[in-house]
């Protein structure tokens, strides 16, 4: 079947039913929808109008780069505008700080702060004394003909300390105010002009100072802390001026006294400990001597001490200006158990409590270091408290009751103690009976007595050699403390050195060995004790204690 060939010419236009052109030209219509709707909403679109921002008035802009200045130049005094200079035999930290009166802050730790009326301007200077250099110190003692150019020395050193606080604090402001400047602007020419006033409100503040610069402001001191109630320490202000001589003599003999004190330490011989016992160095009545810290620091390195005991009298006042003689306690190398003297108020015992590595003791509380369970109680009298009449030994003697009392019910428990604490021997002598072995301080020199119900009552001398004000006596006192040897299975006391420097300003290093009655040949062992039900089983202690250590002056007892 032949198959018909398509026409390729186009159709000629059907004729279409009226019925069809209507839906032909709804569906047009339907299609053409979409841009008909786009070219309304154009049409309808609102054209965009500009937005006119006020700018801020000068005089806002000015208060806020201003603002932006002062903090960010407060914020670098305080971050890098410390500066540490030497003056005379003495390390110093210098600061400039914001004031609205000026002036001069001295702070003597732990003394307390002097201040001078030296200028008047909207910055401070502040000077803080960090330490006794031993170093200088020494050279001092070595060459006393020195001291007479000490006056020279020390204002040279103040001259170059103020130049390089200067140039220190010139540097500080401009880093913090650019650094700031730059944080709230982001624009680093705010940020230099920040930096710029700066400069200039620090130069207008020295010249203030400057031009109200009072030399004799340091006839009229203010003092503060605990310089107020001891002025004599630091002497006073108008006889140093015009008695500098006499000035001289008192300042020589303070620098030997403190750097004798050093080399007596450093004369202690060497060591080594003996792995069957445990030992505990015994300190009291420190009263504020700051190289008392030293001391007690290089005992637990050489002697390898596990508790160091102190019987109170850390203090001098009790004073909230002295509490931060007390950190360095909780960087000794051991563990630091404190009971509160008469001369350590509550705030002394509330600064210590619940620092690192510091057990404060007090109303019987017991604790165990190292294995060995201590209780303790606080001297019940504040004797620097002039407004409190001194209640004597009879409220020392109920307050060794208190702790007496704890004492019975921890061996009925079955968890005796093994040392009692007290500060005043009158309270600790009420613990006979319920322990070995009670430790007291508060009369400044060692006793050591075997008491009528069988418990030894050791009595420590001054750690701090009396004091503080012991620096200014012409007869020192000698600084003493104890390393007591405990076996470790019974705790029982076996044996004990006597450490004696030979005080302040006599280079001189004592230590003696001492046994008790019953641990010397031909002695009478001591009663076993019941064991602590905690405690870990231990063999019997071979007795064998390491030799004493002692200097070529030293004896043996």
């Amino acid at each position: 079947m032949a198959r018909v060939e398509r026409s390729r010419t186009p159709r000629p236009d059907i004729p279409r039913s009226p019925l069809r052109r209507l839906l032909r030209t709804r569906l047009d219509g339907v299609r053409a929808l979409p841009a008909a709707v786009r070219r309304g909403c154009r049409a309808r679109r609102t054209p965009p109008t500009a937005v006119l921002v006020q700018p801020p008035h000068p005089w806002a802009r000015a208060l806020g780069l201003t603002a932006v200045t002062v903090l960010g130049a407060w914020l670098g005094l305080v971050l890098l505008g410390t500066f540490h200079a030497p003056v005379g035999p003495m390390d110093t930290s210098m600061a400039l700080r914001p004031s609205l009166t000026g002036g001069t802050r001295i702070n003597v730790s732990p003394l307390g702060d002097l201040e001078l009326r030296s200028h008047d301007a909207p910055v401070r200077l502040d000077v803080d004394v960090d330490r006794l250099d031993p170093v200088r110190s020494q050279a001092l003692v070595a060459h006393p003909e020195r001291f007479a150019g000490l006056q020279d020395e020390v204002t040279r050193d103040v001259t170059r300390g103020a130049l390089g606080l200067a140039l220190q604090s010139c540097v500080a402001v401009a880093s913090g105010a650019t650094a700031l400047g730059l944080a709230v602007y982001r624009r680093p020419r705010r940020a230099l002009a920040a930096g710029g006033l700066a400069l200039t409100l620090l130069g207008a503040s020295a010249t203030a100072a400057y031009a109200t610069w009072n030399p004799k402001s340091v006839l009229e001191p203010k003092f503060s802390g605990l310089l107020s109630s001891a002025p004599s320490v630091v002497g006073n202000a108008r006889s140093i001026v015009s008695e500098f001589n006499v000035y001289q003599k008192e300042l020589a003999r303070l620098v030997t006294n403190v750097t004798k004190l050093y080399d007596a330490t450093s004369t202690l011989p060497a060591y080594q400990p003996d792995p069957t016992t445990l030992r505990v160095l015994h300190v009291s009545d420190i009263h504020l001597n700051p190289g008392s810290w030293r001391i007690i620091a290089s005992l637990v390195k050489q002697y390898r001490i596990n508790v160091i005991i102190d019987t109170g009298d850390t203090m001098d006042h009790g004073s909230a200006a002295e509490n931060h003689f007390l950190d360095p306690a909780s960087a000794l190398g051991a563990p630091y158990v404190w009971v509160r003297g008469n001369h350590d108020s509550r705030t002394t015992q509330k600064y210590l409590t619940g620092r690192r590595n510091v057990t404060v003791l007090d109303n019987g509380k017991v604790t165990r270091i190292a294995g060995v369970r201590i209780a303790g109680i606080g001297d019940p009298q504040f004797t620097p408290d002039r407004s409190v009449v001194a209640a004597g030994d009879p409220a020392e003697r109920t307050a060794g009751g208190r702790l007496a009392d704890v004492l019975r019910t921890e061996r009925l428990a079955g968890t005796p103690v093994d040392i009692a604490l007290a500060h005043n021997p009158a309270a600790a002598t009420e613990t006979d009976g319920l322990v070995p072995l009670a430790l007291a301080g508060h009369i400044h020199h060692r006793e050591n007595t075997t008491l009528p119900r069988g418990t030894r009552l050791m009595v420590e001398g001054s750690t701090g050699g009396g004091g503080l004000r012991a620096v200014q006596n012409k007869k020192p006192a000698p600084v003493q403390a104890s390393v007591l040897y405990l076996d470790r299975g019974t705790k029982r006391l076996q044996a004990w050195d006597e450490i004696t420097l030979g005080g302040l300003g006599l280079s001189r290093a004592e230590v003696s060995r001492h046994l008790p009655r019953e641990n010397q040949p031909g002695g009478t062992p001591a009663p076993p004790r019941p064991r602590h039900p905690s405690a870990p089983s231990a063999g019997p202690s071979s007795g064998v204690l390491p030799p004493p250590a002692r200097s070529p002056s030293g004896s043996h007892g």
